[in-house]
């Protein structure tokens, strides 16, 4: 992997155009100030893109006791244990 570039502030301010770019490709930026690094500029995690019904049929799992209550927890929610 490539390593990441670098800005200081008063740079990062004037590129910063150029560097959401960059950003939006999967790069990442390191910001600067007096030449310590204080932030990292990531990508955010793509979207999923649901076109249709089912489109995350296997990407989905649900546990089949999803829906009981641990123990003790019934008395909490007017329930009888």
């Amino acid at each position: 992997m490539e390593a990441a570039r670098q800005y200081n502030v008063h740079d990062a301010k004037t590129h910063f155009s150029k560097i959401l770019e960059a950003v939006a490709t999967g790069e990442e930026v390191i910001i600067s100030k007096a030449g310590e690094p204080v932030a990292k500029v990531i990508p955010l995690p793509g979207k999923v893109h649901r076109t249709d019904y089912g489109s995350l049929k296997g990407r989905i799992t649900i546990a089949d006791d999803f829906d009981e209550l641990p123990e003790g927890w019934g008395e909490a929610f007017g329930e009888a244990e």
